[in-house]
This record gives C-alpha cells, structure tokens and sequence, in this order.
C-alpha cells in the first residue's frame, strides 16, 4: 500500500516505516511541522519517501494515517479526497488526555469515518472518544544496535524539552538523584537544563544535557551509564524507556500511566514514593549485580512485548482491515 503520514514522532514513526509499504511524508520547503520530511538522527530505510502537497494529488494514496486533528483537513486539501470517506483513514493518538481528565474529550470523538488507534491501553481508557471506534496497538522499537555495559557510574535520562515542560517530565526531581550520582539527560531541548535548574534554587547539580544526538549515538552513550530513570508524570509510554530495556539497561520508574503495567518487578524498581526511587538509584550504582539481573529481565520482557516483528504485524493487519472494508 501507499501510507500518507507525517513526520511527527521519530521514534514511533522509524518503527512503522521498517513495514513492507511505501510510506509518503510530505516535504515543504520549509521543512515545518506539516511537512518535515524524512528524519535526518533516525535510520530510515529507503521505502520511506519525501513527497510534496503538489505530488500528493497523483500519488495513489491508499491509506492515510492521522496523528493531529488538522491533518484531517490538510489530507483533504493536498490528496483533494476526504479521508475517512473516499480513502480509509485511522488516526494514530500518541499522547495522554490533557486537560479535564478522566473526562477529556477527544478531537476526533464520535465519528463514523476514521478509526482511533491508541498506542498504550491507559490511553484508550482514558481518553474519551464517545462513539468512535478505537483499538490498541502497543509500541514496537527497532532493537539498538549496543547492549549496556553499565561501566560509568551516572544515570541516564532521556526526555524531550524539560525546561519547558518541567514537572510533566519530572524535571524538579533530578535534583534529588543528581545527589546519588551524576546525571546525564539527554534528547530535544536538554542543553539549558542546568541553567534551568540553578534558576530553580539547585545550582552546581552534576547534570549534564547532550542536546538531539542521533539515535545510534545516544543509545551508545546512555547504554555506558549505570542505570536509566524514567521520570515523566503524565506520559503515553516513552520510547525511550523500552529502547533502555532493550539494551539490558536496570529502569528506575514512576509508578505512573502505562510504565506500570510495561516493566514488571524483577526488571526494574517502580514507585509513586520519590524516597524508594532515590534508594533504588543508590542501590544500583554500588551493586553492579543487581543491576545486571533487572536488565537482563527487562531485555526479556522488551524482546518479548515490544518486538518490531509483532508492531508491524498487528499494524499490517488493522491497515489491511480498514482498507477492504473501505472496498
């Protein structure tokens, strides 16, 4: 099939384009946010192809998929057929509700035209989509190409944006794990986080940003720290953590949204008590053993869970779904 999507999340999107379609992401001169083409810090393979509004309109599309309320309108313009209606449609949602939750409604609630894709369970139970039809589909990550060695004694944070977002990604707990070991953060928008910090009373922390390293890289250089923290409140499920599992990494999370129910006991300590975690990042920066077993368990589990094979499958299969039925 031919697979309009735009180029929104990097991580989520290099995984569905490793399927056997040719996947269409609009390029604009600019490169904005509605047309930013290929991804220059994610490996793409080749299947993935630039096309501009202008091209779409011949393009053959078979299946669009939304991931932004006014792409619905935007395909419409560019493909000059409504999705939904005159090409199958599903609509991808990223994100955790925002707003009045648990009563948030969802932009594209009671619909008969698109079906709603979620990524984790505890955003389909959370978002309210009234009569729309809505499915899940858990994340699957194309598998890092290092395994963790564990051999600095620094803990490892990726996050996007922190100084903006602050306590959403748990940017005002770091301080309190930058006292049991240096701390290195990394993804979009990390470079002012000291600063940030220092602004917030903690200046002269150990934490370090390395600002959108390509994802080979930082996967290399998070792999080398001793222990990975996942410190978001209100998130889908990072990527990230999963990628951290993958490589055999020991996880210390929140006890929050779908991170509950992705990293069992044995591969990782889960809390909503700040103190436990802090412990537990103490404790797997003097026992190297023990870090060794939950990252071995969460290889596992990783592996098991969230495997591209599966992803892609379960993808192949709803796309294919909507399409004949569409027909």
């Amino acid at each position: 099939m031919n697979i309009l999507l735009w180029h929104v999340h990097g991580s989520w999107t290099t995984s569905f384009v490793h399927g056997r379609h040719r996947y269409l992401v609009p390029v604009t001169p600019d490169r904005g946010p509605y047309g930013l083409g290929r991804a220059r810090t994610y490996p793409w393979p080749d299947r993935a192809v630039e096309v501009t509004p202008q091209q779409l309109t011949t393009a053959g599309v078979d299946l669009v998929i939304l991931q932004r309320p006014e792409e619905y309108d935007l395909a419409a313009q560019w493909l000059r057929r409504r999705p939904g209606r005159d090409v199958p449609a599903i609509y991808v949602e990223h994100n955790t509700p925002k707003g009045d939750v648990p009563n948030t409604r969802h932009p594209m609630a009671d619909r008969d035209d698109l079906l709603i894709a979620h990524v984790t369970h505890f955003n389909e139970l959370f978002w309210d989509t009234g009569a729309t039809r809505t499915t899940v589909i858990e994340h699957g990550i194309v598998p890092p190409r290092v395994e963790w060695s564990g051999g600095l004694d620094r803990l490892a944070v990726v996050t996007n944006e922190p100084v903006r977002r602050w306590r959403v990604t748990g940017a005002d707990l770091m301080p309190r794990f930058a006292r049991v070991g240096p701390l290195d953060v990394f993804g979009m928008g990390v470079a002012g986080l000291p600063d940030a910090l220092a602004q917030a009373g903690f200046p002269d922390l150990p934490v370090t940003g390395y600002d959108d390293l390509p994802q080979d890289r930082m996967h290399a250089e998070v792999a080398r720290r001793r222990a990975y923290l996942h410190l978001c409140r209100w998130t889908s499920l990072g990527l990230s953590l999963i990628e951290a599992m993958a490589m055999g990494m020991p996880v210390i999370a929140l006890a929050t949204t779908e991170a509950v129910d992705a990293v069992p006991a044995d591969a990782g300590v889960l809390a909503t008590r700040v103190d436990t975690l802090v412990e537990a990042a103490r404790w797997l920066m003097t026992d190297r053993d023990a870090a060794s077993r939950l990252g071995a368990r969460g290889r596992e589990v990783a592996k098991e869970r969230f495997g591209l094979e599966r992803f892609l499958a379960d993808w192949d299969r709803l796309m294919e779904e909507e399409a004949c039925a569409s027909r």
